[in-house]
């Protein structure tokens, strides 16, 4: 199983609050990549007390600790996921929101052929494809 986000700030020397507690908790749970706004809406819930700076101050704190990675998908809001040692990318629905993550072997291969027939050794990348369902 891996680490929750509690258990990597632990690790990472990250002081815990109870409020970042809960925000920590509440990102761990999150199987979506959700904005501040979003995040906020959920952990008030749990406590009403936590200000949306709270909010905003722990995602930056999280992301500048290496337990959070900031994406600023076009046309939206910043939003925020766990850092996780394996690599993925990314399919937003442009009406929806929706971001679908995905591995595909052949676009990591296609993308190794194109650094190297241009004398380059890709060290990294990021893809992010945008579209709308299908009917």
């Amino acid at each position: 199983m891996s680490e929750t986000i509690e258990q990597k700030c632990i690790s990472k020397g990250v002081k815990l609050t109870d409020q970042r507690r809960i925000i920590a908790q509440v990102m761990s749970k999150s199987s979506d990549h959700p904005d501040v706004d979003e995040l906020y809406n959920r952990v008030s819930k749990i406590d009403p007390k936590i200000s949306i700076a709270t909010v905003y101050r722990t995602v930056k704190l999280f992301e500048e600790s290496g337990i959070l990675t900031k994406h600023e998908f076009k046309g939206g809001k910043a939003r925020y996921e766990e850092l996780n040692e394996g690599h993925h990318d990314h399919l937003i629905d442009v009406k929806s929101g929706e971001i679908i993550e995905f591995v595909d072997n052949e676009i990591e291969m296609l993308q190794q052929k194109v650094a190297e027939k241009y004398g380059y050794t890709l060290v990294d990348h990021k893809l992010e494809l945008y579209g709308v369902k299908k009917k």
